[in-house]
């Protein structure tokens, strides 16, 4: 047998090469699949927020993943998904016979109406504006196209981006539900991969944000949109009963904007003002009634037992995250970024509280120490 090979030294150790080999495949895979960010955060944090109810369809289907979670992607679409479609079909309706009265005042013009005619202070000179711009024939098409004129190719731009987004909405929907399935069925064994990583990246921390980041999302689901929703609908009914116009859209308003902190009390607020200034009091007066009481049960019984997490987002996080979300993710982002805005608060808080604990484990001892009494050779002799 001849010599044998010296052993080759690598130009990079093997587990740097891992590690760096790691990460390029993780960062390729986000430049690849980063129009599906969207729908699988979407997924996440639905299948978050309803994990309880999933593990108890999945203790009556007998432990069977896929039956389980074909049967919460059907309740999710019967009762999330159908509503959601049809309220947008009504609105679109509603926001078409708001553009028939615009095309309509344009080619006739439209008198002020008396109640804003009659409001103190400002009636007379909103009826001003509203005869300059609006009551005369051909005024209304003047004005936009003095103020559209220099901005024509931005307007054609977003009405083709608005008309593409419909489409894109509907596949970042059936993505979403695609995603949401496998959430619900492979769960479980993918969060404990997750944990054992985590444990690998964060040994001291990751207990602690692994029951956070949880509760948080569901808190955030649960004491956020939910309620939201919510709102919008029984406050869009009280809308319908008090016969104000488009009802569907105001409530669908009155929904969005109760996602930031104080928006439902303005909504319902103005439409009774509206309601009350156009000659109907006792609708104006009923509604503002009916939404203050709705309001004073959600926020004093409702909210308190559905959020029950470790979170509540003050008002300048909550619209940064509303904001963000519709920036960076469209109409999916006005859930996703608070909740994701809710984790960066939730893990913030998380760290403070250690700092504070480490700090006061740290001057614990040494108080007790500077509390004992100085040692006397009687005492050292005892001991």
């Amino acid at each position: 047998m001849g010599p044998s090979s010296p052993a080759r030294t690598p130009l990079i150790p093997s587990i740097s090469a891992a590690r760096w080999l790691l990460i390029l495949i993780v960062a390729a895979g986000v430049y690849f699949f980063y129009g599906f960010l969207v729908p699988v955060l979407a997924a996440l944090v639905i299948g978050f927020a309803s994990w309880p109810l999933y593990r108890r369809l999945l203790g009556n289907v007998g432990g069977n993943t896929t039956v389980a979670a074909t049967i919460a992607i059907i309740l999710i679409v019967t009762f999330l998904v159908i509503p959601i479609v049809i309220a947008v079909s009504y609105t679109t309706g509603e926001v078409r016979e708001w553009v028939a009265w615009l095309i309509h005042a344009n080619r006739f013009g439209a008198p002020t109406p008396q109640w804003i005619s009659a409001l103190p202070l400002a009636g007379p000179y909103l009826d001003e504006l509203w005869t300059k711009y609006i009551g005369s024939p051909g005024t209304m098409g003047e004005f936009i196209q003095a103020v559209s004129g220099a901005n024509i190719g931005n307007i054609y731009r977003a009405v083709l981006a608005a008309g593409g987004g419909a489409f894109h909405l509907l596949l970042t929907l059936l993505f979403m539900l695609i995603a949401l399935f496998f959430v619900y069925r492979d769960g479980s064994s993918f969060s404990r991969q997750i944990d054992m990583l985590g444990e690998r990246i964060l040994p001291n921390r990751w207990e602690r944000i692994s029951r956070v980041v949880p509760a948080t999302i569901s808190s955030t689901v649960m004491g956020m949109t939910l309620i939201a929703i919510g709102e919008g609908i029984v406050l869009g009914v009280a809308y319908w009963i008090a016969g104000v116009p488009s009802p569907v859209t105001l409530g669908v308003l009155t929904g969005v904007m109760a996602l930031i902190p104080g928006g439902a009390p303005l909504s319902f607020t103005l439409v009774s003002i509206y309601l009350v200034a156009s000659g109907s009091h006792v609708a104006g007066i009923g509604l503002f009634v009916w939404g203050t009481v709705e309001l004073f049960i959600v926020d004093k019984t409702l909210r308190p037992k559905l959020v029950g997490g470790p979170i509540k987002l003050p008002f300048l996080p909550t619209f940064f995250g509303l904001v963000g979300g519709v920036k960076t993710m469209g109409f999916l982002g006005l859930f996703i970024g608070p909740v994701l805005m809710a984790l960066l608060v939730a893990i913030w808080r998380e760290w403070m509280h250690e700092v504070r604990t480490s700090d006061q484990s740290q001057a614990g001892p040494q108080i007790i120490i500077d509390e004992q009494p100085p040692a006397t050779p009687q005492r050292a002799a005892e001991g």
